[in-house]
C-alpha cells in the first residue's frame, strides 16, 4: 500500500482516539475507583482523605474525554453518529452520574449534617460511571447493527449479557486503581486498608479479565480468527503472558508493602487490557461494520484538525504532569477541599 495523507491520517487520528480514551480510563478510573470504595473504610476523617487525595486532579482527567469525543466527532462523523445513536442511553446515564460524583465535590464538604447526601452522590454517581462505561465497552464489542451507514438496531441493543458481565467487570478494574493510589496518596490505617483491598481487587480483575478474554473470541468469528490463526497466535501469545506476570509481580508488590509500584503495575494491567481490545477490533471502528478508512471525514478536514491536536495534546500532558507534581506527597487529616 502506497502510504499517502488519505491512508496515514485516519489511522493517526484512530490512535489520537485510543490515546484519549486511554488516558481518561487510567485517569478518570482510579478516582472513579475511590468513589468506588469510599462507604467502606470506617471514619469520617478517611472518607475526607479519601476525597482529598483526587479533589486536586479529578476535574483535569476527564479532560481526555473530552478529547477523544472530538477528535471522534472531527475525524471521523460517521462512525461518532452511528456510536451515539446505538449507545445514546448509556452515555447519557454516565454523563449524568459523572455530573452528581462533580457536584459533590463542591458540595460535600459544605453540607454539614446533610454531607451523608453528597457523600451517596460521590460513590453513587462513581459506581453508575463505571458500570454505564463496561457497558459500553461490551456493547462495542458486541458489534453494531448498520444499514447504509446508519444505526439500525433498537434503543435497548446494547444491553446483552456481554455487556452485562463487562460493566460488572470494571466495577474491580476501577476499584483496584483506586485502592492502589491510595496507597500511594495515604498512610496509617486507611495505607494499610487501601492494601488489602486491592489484593481482593485484583483477584476480582484477573477472573473477570479471563473471563471476558474466553468470551469474546468464542462469541465472535473474527475475533477467534484474529488470536487463534497462524501466525498471529505466536505473536500474541506474550500478551495474555504480560497480563499474568503483571498480576503476579502486582500481588507481590502489595504484599511487600511497595507504595508506587503497586499503581504503576495496575495502569500497566489497564494497558495490556487495552491493547487486547485494541487487536480484537482492529481496523475496524464500528465493529464489525464500517472500518477506519470508511468512517474517515476527508483528508482536508482531517489535516485541519492535526495540527489543532497536535498543540494540545502536549500542552494538556504538560498540564497534567504539573498538576499531579504540586499536589504530590501523601494526603494528611486536615487539608485539602474542607479545611
Amino acid at each position: 500500500m502506497i502510504m499517502t495523507a488519505e491512508n496515514l491520517l485516519p489511522i493517526a487520528f484512530a490512535a489520537i482516539i485510543g490515546f484519549g480514551i486511554f488516558m481518561y480510563l487510567l485517569m478518570d478510573g482510579f478516582d472513579l475507583g475511590v468513589g468506588i470504595l469510599f462507604p467502606f473504610v470506617a471514619s469520617e476523617d478517611e472518607r475526607d482523605r479519601m476525597m482529598n487525595s483526587v479533589a486536586p486532579v479529578w476535574d483535569g482527567n476527564e479532560t481526555w474525554l473530552v478529547l477523544g469525543g472530538a477528535a471522534l466527532f472531527g475525524a471521523f462523523p460517521v462512525a461518532y453518529g452511528v456510536l451515539l445513536s446505538a449507545f445514546y442511553i448509556p452515555i447519557l446515564i454516565m454523563l449524568i452520574a459523572l455530573v452528581f460524583r462533580g457536584i459533590a465535590f463542591e458540595f460535600r464538604f459544605k453540607a454539614g449534617r446533610r454531607k451523608y447526601i453528597w457523600d451517596i452522590a460521590f460513590s453513587g454517581g462513581s459506581l453508575i460511571a463505571t458500570v454505564s462505561q463496561g457497558v459500553l465497552l461490551g456493547a462495542y464489542i458486541s458489534g453494531v447493527e448498520i444499514k447504509a451507514h446508519a444505526y439500525a438496531g433498537g434503543a435497548l441493543d446494547w444491553l446483552n449479557p456481554f455487556s452485562v458481565l463487562t460493566g460488572l467487570a470494571l466495577i474491580p478494574g476501577y476499584a483496584l486503581l483506586g485502592a492502589t493510589w491510595l496507597v500511594l496518596k495515604t498512610d496509617g490505617r486507611l495505607r494499610d486498608w487501601a492494601r488489602s483491598i486491592a489484593l481482593w481487587q485484583l483477584a476480582g480483575v484477573m477472573v473477570f479479565m479471563a473471563a471476558v478474554s474466553a468470551i469474546t473470541p468464542l462469541g465472535n468469528s473474527l475475533i477467534f480468527g484474529r488470536w487463534f490463526s497462524w501466525p498471529n497466535i505466536a505473536l500474541l501469545a506474550p500478551v495474555p503472558l504480560a497480563v499474568a506476570l503483571t498480576g503476579y509481580f502486582l500481588m507481590r508488590c502489595l504484599q511487600r508493602d511497595a507504595e508506587v509500584w503497586p499503581f504503576i503495575l495496575a495502569m500497566l494491567l489497564f494497558w495490556l487490557g487495552f491493547s487486547g481490545l485494541a487487536i480484537s477490533v482492529w481496523p475496524w471502528l464500528v465493529p464489525y461494520a464500517i472500518s477506519i478508512q470508511e468512517a474517515a471525514s476527508p483528508v482536508s478536514s482531517q489535516g485541519f484538525m492535526l495540527w489543532g491536536f497536535v498543540v494540545f495534546i502536549p500542552l494538556n500532558l504538560i498540564y497534567t504532569a504539573h498538576a499531579y507534581w504540586v499536589f504530590r506527597g501523601k494526603v494528611t487529616s486536615g487539608e485539602g477541599y474542607g479545611h
